[in-house]
């Protein structure tokens, strides 16, 4: 195990999180109840895996549809154009308009991508008892969570673009259907992130000691 030195975990010192307040508190008996709100104290979030993983897999099937419906619809002349997320990109890039055809690829795939691949990945690392540095996996849990709210750039890309480039009949740019499953992807990638228990990344150290 790569740590800097010897590590005691929360559940050694038998400390336990408060679910409401995140205060931690001395874990005396099975029902313990938080000192500062009263809420429920526990070792670990129920069923923490399975929320995660149902999370993603909603994600990962509303990441299809999002990029598979228009995303917008571009109207030039009175002519309707509808584009995908990435033939929108390409839109962008003929109009010039390098810098928001780059945010949009960026918030509309590497972000997502990113952030499903990298919950599958501590699924995976917890589940199989990875001995992988714990403190890299947290590092990525706290990326992957960092990200969450930055994946709606590209909702309100298309938003500030509808609204600001609207000029009735001449030119337009409309929200296509693509846009609500992208941001159920969005959403359902948040669930997961905040599913998840980041303490479960530590207890291999329990269970080697």
């Amino acid at each position: 195990m790569n740590t800097d030195g010897p590590v005691k975990t929360a559940r050694q010192a038998g400390l336990g999180q408060c679910l409401k307040c995140h205060k931690l508190n001395v874990i005396t008996h099975k029902n313990q109840r938080c000192s500062c709100c009263q809420a429920k104290v526990s070792l670990r979030k129920y069923r923490s895996l399975e929320y995660t993983l149902a999370w993603t897999i909603a994600a990962i099937i509303a990441f299809f549809p999002a990029n598979l419906y228009p995303i917008m619809i571009f109207t030039s002349l009175g002519s309707p154009e509808a584009s995908t997320i990435l033939s929108g990109i390409e839109t962008f890039i003929q109009l010039g308009m390098y810098p928001v055809a780059l945010v949009v690829f960026i918030a509309s795939f590497i972000v997502p991508l990113g952030k499903m691949l990298g919950l599958i990945i501590l699924i995976i690392t917890v589940k199989s008892g990875s001995k992988v540095d714990p403190k890299h996996r947290t590092q990525l849990y706290h990326l992957v969570e960092f990200l969450g709210p930055w994946s709606m750039l590209d909702v309100f890309v298309v938003a500030l673009m509808a609204a600001v480039v609207n000029l009735g009949f001449i030119t337009s740019i409309e929200a296509g259907p693509g846009i609500s499953y992208f941001a159920l992807m969005v959403i359902f990638t948040m669930f997961a992130a905040e599913s998840f228990d980041p303490r479960l990344l530590w207890d291999n150290l329990d269970n080697d000691d």
